[in-house]
């Protein structure tokens, strides 16, 4: 159940830059996109610390943050045109790389 709640974490964990990316190109929806951030920080704190309670905390904390980094970075080049190159592309794939061994040294 831990790993699924460190999987919801992350999810959770890619709403929040993205409510505030939202705030940032709508101004009759700020508050509402701001107050969505609010909460899918807060959600995303609360299921990492769920599923603390069986992972050890540096394993759950850096697979929370590559998983929302790496998600995070590929919304913004889908739907919001950030630029893409090798460099970057490079970046990502360590990222993931190193989530995934990450889980299978645990």
């Amino acid at each position: 159940m831990a790993w699924l709640y460190l999987m919801i974490a992350a999810a959770f964990e890619v709403g929040w830059p993205l409510g505030l990316k939202m705030a940032s190109l709508s101004s009759s929806l700020r508050f509402w996109w701001i107050l969505f951030a609010i909460v899918a920080m807060t959600l995303s704190g609360v299921f990492l610390y769920l599923s603390q309670k069986q992972i050890p905390v540096g394993t759950a904390y850096a697979i929370w943050t590559g998983i929302g980094a790496a998600c995070t970075f590929l919304i913004g080049c889908i739907f919001f045109n950030d630029s893409v190159n090798m460099m970057k592309i490079f970046g990502v794939l360590f990222i993931i790389t190193g989530v995934a061994f990450l889980k299978l040294a645990h």
